[in-house]
């Protein structure tokens, strides 16, 4: 293994005081629209807008690919996807390995898996061209298409067994803390996903300033830093080294299983996680889930082949899907840049911060 840009190359229950949803404050839709209107997304997509394209999804029954050879191997003789961070390289390649074998098995092509220390790892890599493809928050999606001047393109994105295109932040605590809101973090240590993580960071920060909750240390809480991914955040409030972390979820679903997908889920799945140790005290409104993207100056005839690959595995190799998700869901549909208006605002809004510091 190796290291190259960021980037490794490798061949509780309502009623028994666990994880159940509190009625705190979020950033519900109304306040995601308040938010990108006082960041002016009308004029946000600068670089290129996105072509209009009838949007398909999983369930209008998409062919798998054919197998064989293509003629786009041409200018894509190996196929290297980037894994984003936030849980442990071991798990995120073991998980990733069924995709990458299909992958190839299904375009003759070899396959390579560049798992990220981070989720800015993803976005390096795509810059100095060492990956073709890779699964991304919608944030770090956002922050890529910026600093690339849209070079990336988004294929797919989940969608929740109801349609919906998306997915919460939530703010956890241990279930023996004696937290149950917001209010009950005054004074609290807090730790967030990871600075490129829309629900891990932006989302939650942009909500609790809403509310008029500072998010740096020391006014609101008693310090707030960065957990290393969403799984480990988990860990260290398990661990007692924070009260509380943000991280995401699927807003449907069982509650003592994780809900249906996302990093709670994949954790209980794994074994490191009893929903009955954790209380989630703050919800988000929904957050546009991030997409499956790909370098925009690849081929067209490439760009659809992986739609119609992606598309048609849920259906057609389930667990596959699964592990890739992290859970289940109503498989994927297609997305554009426009989808991801919020959070390419909400970056927008962070660089201006960032200046103005």
């Amino acid at each position: 293994m190796r290291e190259r840009g960021g980037m490794a190359e490798c061949g509780g229950v309502p009623g028994q005081g666990g994880a159940q949803r509190q009625a705190a404050p979020g950033l519900g839709r109304r306040d995601l629209g308040r938010v990108a209107a006082a960041l002016g997304t009308a004029a946000v997509l600068r670089p290129g807008r996105a072509r209009a394209q009838r949007t398909r999804r999983t369930a209008d029954g998409i062919a798998f690919p054919e197998v064989g050879p293509r003629a786009w191997a041409a200018q894509v003789p190996t196929l290297r996807i980037g894994i984003s961070g936030g849980e442990n390289e071991a798990d995120r390649l073991g998980r990733y390995d069924g995709y990458r074998r299909l992958l190839e098995d299904t375009f003759q092509v070899p396959v390579r898996l560049y798992p990220a220390a981070d989720f800015a790892g993803v976005g390096q890599a795509f810059a100095a061209g060492q990956i073709e493809v890779a699964q991304m928050g919608a944030a770090a999606f956002a922050g890529v298409w910026l600093d690339l001047l849209g070079a990336v393109e988004p294929l797919v994105a989940a969608e929740e067994e109801d349609g919906s295109l998306g997915y919460v932040a939530v703010m956890v605590v241990r279930a023996d803390s004696g937290i149950t809101d917001l209010a009950g973090m005054r004074g609290r240590s807090l730790a967030w996903a990871d600075p490129n993580s829309t629900s891990g960071y932006f989302a939650p920060r942009a909500a609790l300033r809403l509310l008029g909750i500072p998010t740096e240390s020391g006014p609101y809480f008693s310090r707030t830093g960065f957990g290393g991914g969403h799984e480990q955040a988990v860990v260290a409030v398990l661990g007692r080294q924070y009260d509380a972390c943000c991280t995401w979820s699927s807003p449907q679903g069982d509650p003592a299983r994780g809900f249906n997908r996302g990093n709670l889920r994949a954790m209980v799945d794994k074994g490191l996680l009893d929903m009955r140790d954790l209380r989630v005290i703050w919800q988000s409104g929904i957050i546009p889930t991030g997409p499956i993207a790909c370098r925009a100056n690849l081929p067209d005839a490439f760009k659809e082949d992986l739609r119609r690959f992606l598309l048609a595995l849920p259906a057609a190799h389930p667990e596959i899907y699964r592990q890739i998700e992290r859970g289940g869901g109503a498989g994927f549909r297609t997305v554009t840049v426009a989808d991801y208006e919020l959070p390419i605002a909400l970056r927008r809004e962070e660089a201006a911060e960032r200046r103005r510091r």
